[in-house]
């Protein structure tokens, strides 16, 4: 079993605290967020854009190595995930995550996108969410 972690530290109430967030590799150290960058779209991480950002990076090696079973290597695969977090009731959640993703390899446009439907269903992280997972695939 494989086992990484990240911390976070929050001071203050919701509105005017200060919190930071860290990964195990130090790839994070203390990285600030807070209210602000995170419902009110000030410069800065959140729960949300690291979610988006582990999605995005864990689907693209899930489809590298799927295709890799197909005897294909990509050139490159460009993805990214957008977290969407609402409202609901007296809180949020996190409704969906959409994959958009630009594959570069020499292979059939439709076996690519089978490949990168199995994917999306596959990859650790998309199994993670309790949310609609959506994705959108490029070739080319």
């Amino acid at each position: 079993m494989i086992v990484k972690s990240g911390s976070a530290e929050w001071t203050g109430g919701l509105q005017e605290g200060k919190g930071s967030v860290s990964t195990q590799s130090g790839a994070l150290d203390a990285q600030p967020y807070g209210f602000a960058t995170r419902f009110e779209d000030r410069p800065g991480t959140n729960p949300e854009e690291l979610l988006g950002a582990a999605h995005a990076a864990c689907f693209s090696m899930a489809l590298a190595n799927l295709l890799g079973g197909e005897g294909i290597t990509a050139d490159r695969i460009e993805t990214s995930s957008k977290v969407s977090l609402e409202k609901k009731g007296e809180g949020f959640e996190i409704t969906r995550a959409h994959l958009v993703t630009r594959i570069v390899a020499d292979a059939p446009e439709e076996l690519l996108m089978e490949v990168a439907r199995k994917a999306k269903a596959g990859c650790p992280v998309s199994k993670l969410f309790n949310a609609e997972v959506t994705m959108e695939a490029t070739i080319g």
